[in-house]
């Protein structure tokens, strides 16, 4: 199933764009305007915002048509997601971001200019989670500590990679968990990723809706059994992810 852009907006620069943004969504009606709106002013500064949107059964898609450059109807699942959108884009670097994640407001500058100081194809920005619980700010800590050591980034720290790179690496792998590690792990093969200390605010929902000591741990174990070999697709059903049969 081939993806489709379902809009595009009026006001949507001409010019090539050097940054492509690309936010997957799902049933994100509640939270996307906001969203997108956080991310305007990158937009006004000749930013690309490109949402990618896996059949959301709520008015997700008719909020951020206005407020993006294209909205993209995809399949459904993170990783063929952020694909259909990396197809669309013009920018010579792509952004993908969490509907739940806000950028730094100059996210656009250090960037591009990160890249080309340091001479890096990809990179990612530390994470602080949106949340005063003493375990989730050393959890943020340790995730920072450990892209630094790992060279492994995650979805949470709004991953970017210049899209010639991006491609010829083959894209993300259509996993339905893990696909940032995965990602981050062919990327390691081109060269080291640039570890930006500035830091994005992701939401802290997923740790306070099951319990912050329970999905912390649950997602050490998931990573762990990863990497130990598991099948993605099983590890995603203990995630709590409903699998799509075809």
């Amino acid at each position: 199933m081939s993806a489709t852009v379902a809009g595009v907006s009026d006001g949507a620069e001409t010019a090539m764009p050097k940054l492509s943004l690309i936010l997957p969504t799902l049933d994100e009606a509640a939270g996307i305007g906001a969203a997108l709106e956080a991310v305007q002013p990158l937009r006004r500064r000749g930013v690309e915002i490109l949402v990618v949107d896996g059949g959301s059964a709520d008015r997700t898609a008719a909020i951020a048509s206005p407020l993006s450059d294209a909205v993209i109807m995809a399949p459904r699942g993170r990783a063929a997601q952020m694909n259909a959108g990396a197809a669309r884009a013009r920018g010579d670097v792509l952004l993908f971001l969490h509907a739940d994640t806000r950028l730094p407001p100059d996210a656009d500058r250090l960037i591009l200019d990160g890249l080309a100081v340091s001479g890096r194809s990809w990179g990612r920005f530390d994470v602080a989670i949106a949340s005063a619980h003493p375990l989730l700010r050393l959890a943020a800590g340790l995730m920072n500590r450990r892209s630094r050591l790992t060279g492994i980034a995650t979805g949470d720290q709004a991953i970017f990679v210049r899209r010639c790179v991006f491609q010829s690496c083959g894209g993300y792998p259509n996993l339905p968990l893990m696909e940032d590690i995965a990602i981050s792990g062919a990327l390691k093969r081109v060269g080291r990723p640039l570890c930006l200390p500035h830091r994005v605010l992701t939401s802290a929902r997923r740790w306070e809706t099951r319990g912050v000591v329970r999905t912390i741990l649950l997602m050490w174990r998931l990573r762990l059994a990863y990497f130990l070999g598991a099948d993605p697709a099983r590890l995603a059903e203990r995630y709590g992810y409903s699998i799509k049969k075809s």
